[in-house]
């Protein structure tokens, strides 16, 4: 083993890691920030690139409303502070795919100033994460380095791109909190509407910022950077391999070297790609083809009525007005499709006389959503709003289980039918002759039945053995296909087994 990987936990010794996330989240707009050609993914290289986006001489750069409004949306979610007026400047760097020399952003002047993001982690606490800033700017091309033999490829269809750059305060300490915080905005901007969060196509990144100090002092350590992780686990595990490292370094009196690092998932290791550059290196000054962007009073209350109830807020109504369980409530708004869907099951269930029963019901809806729901839409790989039975059709076959047509067990068979394109609940059940036995008479039949066939365990269960009962139950459920009532079923076997018992 090297002494690479050989490393103990830094909770075995004095430092304290310090973690801060720039997230990039691609604006879910129709075109780019500072011209009309088109967002979409996937298309050939270079035809999605306008004279804009190539920089040809001449052109000039309009700024895209939409992508505004989406920043402005952010802005009120994390309760942060709108500029009315917001700058943008020139980054000035050179890299083969970035047409211009320089990229569009912001920096003194950000549309979106200082927020809050409450961030709930994997053992029930709840940390308050502090956003600095939040701002727009345009993405770069892609370099495509495996495409050609002995050169890079360049494609400019991402080029001017609207991104909202999201940071962090270096506020976290481990790794987990840091993916948790990442968990969260991806929720966050997803609920908005603002981004789609497709990591694997790029449009949900983040670069991390570690260093670590010793513990109990308040000066930050040098940082590194690194660079471009679209993935959650691969954000954890590089975070943690870099506070080791570090860790490791400083232990060894080595300096740490304020750098930009790459995330190498195969070696589990971060590697170096450049050193970093501080803002004076890029040479920041507005962009003078770009007027200042004005937000009015207006526009912000617009904005605001346009956020839905928001992720943390819905969570809790479910856990009071519906007296769900932590964990269901937590999973259920992971996803907003997934919490509407849940709310049309509810809805298509009516409304219960009592609170005990619209608890019940939305509890029965909690366990179908995250249950059978979430197995078929895994297995055939589609989301929550593709579901092939939709919200009101399950609401109708839940309906029917609580009125006691059908079983639980039976309805989870009604429901693959539904899925398989069969028909609805009611069509289904009647066509496969599946509703539930609660007549008092064809259950005592089937009963008399069932112990005149077991004479030795009857013997049995009158000796004492009552496990033998679940025995009963079961060759009462074959005899009649499963369809017997249960909660019938029970209390009739137990009424005829103790008749038969004092006999």
């Amino acid at each position: 083993m090297t002494s690479e990987s050989r490393v103990p936990s830094p909770e075995s010794r004095s430092w304290q890691p310090v973690i801060g996330l720039e997230i990039h989240a691609q604006l879910s707009t129709h075109s780019k920030l500072f011209s009309g050609a088109s967002t979409a993914y996937g298309a050939e290289p270079n035809t999605q690139a306008g004279a804009v986006d190539v920089a040809l001489p001449g052109t000039l750069p309009v700024p895209n409303r939409a992508a505004l409004d989406r920043a402005v949306r952010f802005g009120l979610a994390i309760d942060a502070k709108i500029a009315r007026q917001s700058i943008f400047a020139r980054k000035n760097y050179f890299y083969p795919d970035l047409p211009k020399g320089y990229q569009i952003s912001q920096y003194e002047l950000p549309v979106v100033g200082e927020g809050k993001l409450p961030v709930r982690l994997d053992d029930g606490r709840v940390i308050e994460v502090r956003i600095e800033r939040a701002h727009l700017e345009e993405d770069a091309g892609k370099s495509l380095h495996d495409a050609f033999h002995a050169a890079t490829g360049i494609d400019l269809n991402r080029a001017g791109t609207p991104l909202l750059e999201i940071v962090s305060a270096p506020v976290m300490h481990s790794a987990a909190e840091a993916v948790a915080y990442m968990r969260t905005v991806h929720t966050l901007v997803r609920w908005l509407g603002i981004c789609d969060g497709n990591m694997q196509e790029g449009s949900f990144r983040c670069d991390a910022n570690v260093s670590v100090r010793p513990a109990g002092t308040s000066k930050l350590g040098t940082r590194t950077e690194i660079k471009n992780v679209n993935s959650f686990r691969f954000v954890e595990k590089a975070i943690e391999y870099e506070i080791e490292r570090q860790i490791r370094a400083l232990e060894n009196g080595e300096q740490i070297v304020q750098e930009t690092r790459l995330y190498d998932p195969t070696r589990h290791q971060t590697r170096p790609m450049r050193s970093k550059e501080s803002a004076d290196d890029y040479r920041y000054f507005p962009d003078p083809d770009l007027p200042p962007l004005a937000v009015t009073a207006a526009d912000i209350a617009a904005a605001r009525a346009t956020l839905p109830e928001l992720p943390e807020a819905r969570r809790t109504r479910y856990i009071d007005a519906l007296a769900l369980p932590e964990a269901d409530a937590t999973q259920l708004c992971a996803d907003k499709a997934t919490a509407d869907y849940f709310e049309s099951v509810c809805a298509g269930l009516g409304t219960r006389d009592s609170g005990l029963g619209r608890q019940t019901d939305a509890k029965l809806a909690a366990n179908w959503v995250l249950g059978e729901v979430a197995a078929m839409l895994n297995e055939a790989a589609l989301h929550t709003e593709q579901s092939r039975v939709s919200a009101p059709a399950l609401a109708h076959l839940l309906a029917r289980v609580r009125e006691g047509v059908i079983s639980g067990k039976i309805a989870k068979d009604v429901f693959a039918a539904m899925w398989a394109g069969e028909g609805d609940a009611d069509q289904v059940i009647e066509k496969r002759g599946l509703k539930q036995i609660s007549d008092s008479g064809a259950l005592a039949a089937a009963i008399d039945e069932v112990l005149a066939q077991y004479p030795t365990q009857l013997a049995d269960y009158r000796g004492g053995n009552d496990k033998l009962l679940q025995f009963f139950v079961g060759q009462v459920m074959k005899r009649t296909r499963g369809q017997a009532n249960p909660q019938q079923l029970n209390a009739l076997l137990r009424e005829k087994l103790e008749l038969r018992a004092e006999g």
